[in-house]
């Protein structure tokens, strides 16, 4: 057998504090990972739940945005077909009135006409044609001036609910976000 010195005694070294100390890291690193795997799940699922209040938040600002578009729109509709409506009437109310001046010309042209043919000189037929023709255009300048007027009012009446739409809208969509 053979001897073995004090020295080669020595350099046996005892493993277990090796062991130990490998897995109380170990045990320290899994801990330290399901610890950090905890709090990053904790993290991930706060992060979710801000993305998707976010996401529900601007889904319920794009739908109220939709509505008011679609509500705006409605409402421009109304306004052109209220236009229409105002427009028609006066148009006809118009159309009234030129056709009772017209009534109101041929009346007086029949007149002048039965008039004329019992004139008994040419100097008579000659005044008589002349008074007609001054009232004529006379008549003509002041219905031309009523309908003018009418006309006028009428383009405003028909504008005024386009011209309100227009004034919501600059109001409405003009402003900062």
């Amino acid at each position: 057998m053979a001897v073995k010195s004090k020295s080669e005694d020595a350099s046996v070294v005892d493993p277990a504090p090796a062991v130990n100390f490998a897995a109380e890291a170990g045990a320290k690193g899994i801990e330290q990972t399901v610890a950090a795997l905890k709090d990053g799940m904790a993290q991930a699922t706060a992060g979710m739940e801000k993305t998707q209040a976010k996401v529900k938040e601007g889904m319920e600002k794009a739908m109220k945005t939709a509505e008011e578009f679609v509500a705006f729109g409605q409402g421009n509709l109304e306004a052109v077909m209220k236009a229409g409506q105002i427009w028609a009437a006066g148009l006809q109310d118009l159309s009234k009135q030129v056709a009772a001046t017209a009534q109101g010309n041929y009346e007086e042209s029949m007149a002048t006409f039965k008039a004329l043919t019992s004139v008994k000189s040419l100097k008579d037929a000659i005044d008589l044609q002349t008074g007609f023709a001054r009232a004529a255009i006379e008549k003509t300048l002041a219905e031309s001036g009523k309908l003018t007027d009418a006309s006028i009012k009428l383009t405003e009446q028909t504008l005024a609910p386009l011209t309100a739409r227009v004034t919501l809208a600059v109001e409405k969509f003009a402003k900062p976000v």
